[in-house]
């Protein structure tokens, strides 16, 4: 039992390196506003279309942006669990992790 729990956690502790490694994108307005997280769910980069800039309309940038980077953090985090799921084989922690 020993064997397989620190099997399991050396195969987290990959996983959880390669996801790090990993960038998800996601979009908001159009494309107007691209959001780019890590698997740490770090904000890595934010691009603006030169369209969305209006000094007018900024609470509209400002909320753009807000939904890109909720939805590359969810993509993120639903990311990380499903690679969890394969090292776990299906089985529920008995802790709930940061993601």
């Amino acid at each position: 039992m020993m064997g397989q729990f620190k099997d399991m956690q050396a195969r987290m502790q990959t996983m959880q390196e390669e996801m790090g490694q990993r960038t998800f994108s996601a979009l908001a307005g159009g494309g107007m506003v691209v959001a780019d997280v890590d698997g740490k769910m770090q904000l890595r980069r934010i691009k603006l279309d030169p369209a969305v800039v209006n000094g007018q309309d900024i609470e509209m940038l400002e909320d753009l942006i807000v939904v890109a980077v909720a939805e590359a953090q969810k993509k993120a985090a639903d990311a990380m669990q499903f690679e969890l799921s394969k090292v776990t084989g299906g089985i529920e922690l008995p802790f709930k992790l940061p993601f």
